[in-house]
């Protein structure tokens, strides 16, 4: 049986349920742990899935933050020194990331074990167990008008991955990496690849690479 939600019926209904439906009708999505640094060197992680991928050449992504009524340490610490790490996570640590989400005073890397790591002279920390991990620098940002949520574009600096998690032809093996997704706001999958196929053209049957 379907069962019908229509624009008012999803408005009306129960706050929780309302959140996490919404959150889980665009299907899984990618779970990075966001590492900043405050010019006064306290760090800060937390876990995001509003992050996306906007141009190869130069390489953007763009990461959505809820709007900025409250005190948002990884927005602010983002404007204040143009600097971020995206790190992918893996089974060994995703109830850690988790737990970053936590409201604490201090660093989130502290109050949760997970160990920071410095690369190439870069401010913001890494997080030593991601077997992804990626160094951006802000570029630009804007608020939605709908509904004040805001949007960074951050452009990608450096990138360290597993060298065999890397195909000769540049596309990453999520599955060899071990990279977590998420649906909603608390789910937490491992992506088990069905398949990956030739490049579509008219005419011409896919194949599997």
């Amino acid at each position: 049986m379907i069962k019908h939600f229509d624009k008012q019926s999803i408005l009306e209904a129960d706050p929780s349920f309302r959140r996490n439906f919404v959150n889980c009708l665009s299907g899984y999505k990618s779970l990075n742990l966001i590492g900043t640094k405050n010019n006064a060197g306290v760090s800060n992680l937390s876990p995001f899935s509003q992050i996306f991928h906007i141009g190869a050449t130069p390489p953007l992504v763009g990461i959505l933050f809820r709007p900025h009524t409250v005190v948002r340490h990884t927005l602010e610490n983002i404007l204040e020194t143009g600097f971020f790490t995206l790190n992918h996570v893996t089974k060994d640590f995703y109830k850690e990331a988790h737990q970053t989400a936590a409201n604490y005073e201090g660093s989130e890397f502290e109050a949760t074990g997970l160990k920071e790591e410095y690369l190439s002279g870069f401010h913001a920390p890494f997080v030593e167990m991601s077997p992804m991990k990626i160094a951006c620098s802000y570029s630009e940002h804007q608020t939605l008008k709908i509904n004040g949520t805001v949007l960074i574009i951050g452009a990608i600096e450096h990138v360290f991955v597993k060298e065999e998690g890397i195909k000769a032809d540049g596309f990453l093996d999520l599955d060899f990496l071990g990279t977590v997704t998420v649906s909603g706001l608390d789910e937490y999958h491992l992506g088990k690849k069905l398949s990956r196929l030739s490049y579509p053209k008219p005419g011409k049957g896919l194949t599997e690479i």
